[in-house]
């Protein structure tokens, strides 16, 4: 198996890629307009753990009221009930519905706190030793990206049950606040894995053309 901690990056040879079309320039190119797309250049984005902080921790402050408050409340002819993400889960346990209720419990619960403990650890993984691989770090944070689609899950289920379920005054069901707190969350915790540059992934050295830095490839000739 090949070792690939030794490969150098675009930025260490004194190149960089469009974001947008992937067309690659010299660093010396940053700042200006691609040619092929005209989006701006930028080797890295300077701003990018500043904005992965803050909306992280705009997602956690959503997601706490999200599994405190009501996800759906239920109004019939003779009782009215509301019921959390977790209580809604176990209440399709007791009535037989095993998997419904572990499909609900994965989605809202086990991935958004998942990608919570990700994004996070990539952020810190940026300036620290981490013990992932850059490849395993890219790998990580391409996951967390592919699957914040399904995380809206519970969403479509609340809203899906209140337009059905709609009978005048025998039946009613309607989202509780959780709905849009847990809604809310799901956003900013997507704009904090977006907002993260993940070519700071391969930065092993914070200066692109620093001249004590041998390249390794050049030593084994």
């Amino acid at each position: 198996m090949s070792d690939h901690s030794d490969i150098p990056s675009a930025r260490s040879r004194g190149m960089l890629a469009c974001t947008r079309c992937g067309a690659v320039w010299p660093i010396a190119a940053e700042g200006t307009d691609c040619e092929r797309c005209g989006h701006t250049l930028h080797s890295r984005d300077t701003k990018s753990l500043q904005k992965v902080w803050a909306w992280w921790i705009a997602g956690v402050m959503a997601y706490i009221p999200a599994n405190l408050e009501p996800m759906l409340k239920t109004r019939t002819l003779v009782m009215e009930s509301e019921s959390t993400i977790v209580e809604g889960a176990f209440d399709l346990i007791h009535h037989g519905d095993i998997p419904v209720a572990l499909i609900i419990l994965i989605a809202s619960v086990g991935i958004p706190v998942a990608k919570f403990g990700a994004i996070a650890y990539l952020a810190f993984s940026v300036n620290r030793q981490a013990k992932l691989s850059a490849h395993g770090r890219q790998h990580l944070y391409e996951l967390v990206e592919y699957i914040g689609r399904w995380s809206m899950i519970d969403v479509f289920v609340v809203a899906i049950l209140s337009a059905l379920v709609q009978l005048n005054a025998a039946a009613q069901i309607s989202p509780g606040p959780a709905a849009l707190t847990f809604a809310l969350s799901v956003i900013f915790t997507m704009l904090s894995a977006q907002s993260f540059d993940s070519r700071m992934i391969w930065d092993t050295d914070p200066a692109p053309n620093d001249p004590t830095k041998k390249d390794p490839h050049l030593e084994r000739h």
